[in-house]
């Protein structure tokens, strides 16, 4: 159990490393917030992937990566799934159509 909650407490400190939106208060809607953590934990996810110098890897203290293996910091708990899918979509058309509102589109 201590394990998992270290891994678990490591995952949420390299996501906050990386995500300033994530260290300080949240003044976004409640309904954003999850939303918002996903968001972050795909995007994490992509630059772990995809990109080859990852500039965060120079900031994670070595005692995070002790067992020498590089994916331990891929986040694996998002789930590709309709549903999320759907909310992805939503929220992509959410964001599209407000720019399309403020820049008078």
């Amino acid at each position: 159990m201590v394990y998992q909650r270290n891994v678990i407490e490591r995952c949420f400190g390299l996501i906050k490393a990386r995500w300033a939106i994530l260290r300080d208060n949240c003044y976004h809607p409640i309904e954003s917030i999850p939303r918002i953590i996903i968001a972050c934990c795909l995007m994490h996810n992509f630059i772990r992937t995809e990109v080859s110098q990852d500039p965060l890897d120079n900031e994670v203290p070595m005692d995070h990566t002790k067992d020498g293996n590089e994916h331990d910091n891929v986040i694996n708990t998002v789930e590709t799934s309709q549903g999320w899918s759907d909310r992805r979509d939503n929220l992509a058309n959410d964001m599209f159509n407000e720019w399309n509102i403020i820049h008078g589109n």
